[in-house]
């Protein structure tokens, strides 16, 4: 008896079985296939996006080594329009990079703003950095203030580049008080990178010796006395218009 249960129940099953397949058969085919097209499509796109990515780093390198600046500047512009995501970036800030020496300072300026405008992370900030070192000799210290304020606060990575850039707008507003003790605090504050610290002390040295206040009265090296001239008696020396070095923009 229990071997006919068995099989009653058996057919039962199977009956049951078949009209849900009728039922619902072809939607569990076509689940699949979207699955499956899905994982391939998914491939596609992954081999797809290796190759763009692949591609722009070759444009990348090959518009690095264009020796001209407006035409570096150009095939950076090129990319940043069609390379896929942060060599996209990558190449915006580079084109920024090459125009000031193509003579586009302006241009430069406007483009690093748009940079940082848009991106919160590191290339923005180093966008905002590049601007403010381009700014600095022809902005008010407040204007450059303001612009560089995101970047200075306690917490801040790029706070100590940020206070080097104030520390010469200083200088070149002539608070020279307030440029050496910025320059004097940057060469002493250990989480100062090396780079920036020689370039601290350097300024400050060259603050704390009177550079500030004779740049440009310091006489060169005496010229040699003319044939016959009488022992001790030398020309005058034309008064030097040396000036000091601007800090090197990071």
């Amino acid at each position: 008896m229990s071997d006919i249960f068995h099989e009653v129940e058996e057919d039962v099953r199977k009956e049951r079985l078949e009209k849900w397949w009728k039922a619902y058969g072809d939607y569990v085919i076509a689940l699949l296939a979207l699955i499956i097209l899905s994982v391939a499509g998914y491939e596609l796109w992954l081999r797809y996006e290796a190759g763009q990515r692949a591609k722009a780093a070759g444009d990348y390198t090959a518009a690095e080594h264009i020796a001209d600046p407006a035409k570096a500047a150009a095939a950076f512009e090129a990319l940043s329009k069609t390379a896929p995501g942060g060599y996209g970036v990558l190449a915006k800030l580079a084109q920024a990079d090459a125009l000031p020496a193509a003579g586009k300072v302006s241009d430069a300026i406007a483009l690093y703003k748009d940079i940082a405008a848009s991106d919160k992370g590191p290339v923005g900030a180093t966008a905002r950095l590049r601007a403010a070192w381009l700014m600095a000799d022809g902005t008010s210290h407040a204007d450059l203030t303001t612009w560089l304020q995101p970047l200075n606060t306690p917490d801040n990575p790029w706070r100590l580049m940020a206070r080097e850039v104030l520390a010469y707008s200083d200088f070149k507003a002539g608070n020279v008080k307030e440029a050496s003790f910025t320059f004097q605090s940057l060469a002493r504050d250990p989480d100062s990178p090396q780079a920036l610290r020689s370039r601290a002390q350097a300024f400050a040295e060259f603050l704390q010796n009177g550079g500030a206040r004779d740049y440009g009265s310091v006489p060169p090296p005496a010229t040699a006395p003319a044939p016959g001239s009488p022992p001790g008696k030398t020309p005058p020396a034309p008064k030097s218009t040396a000036k000091p070095v601007k800090p090197a923009t990071p």
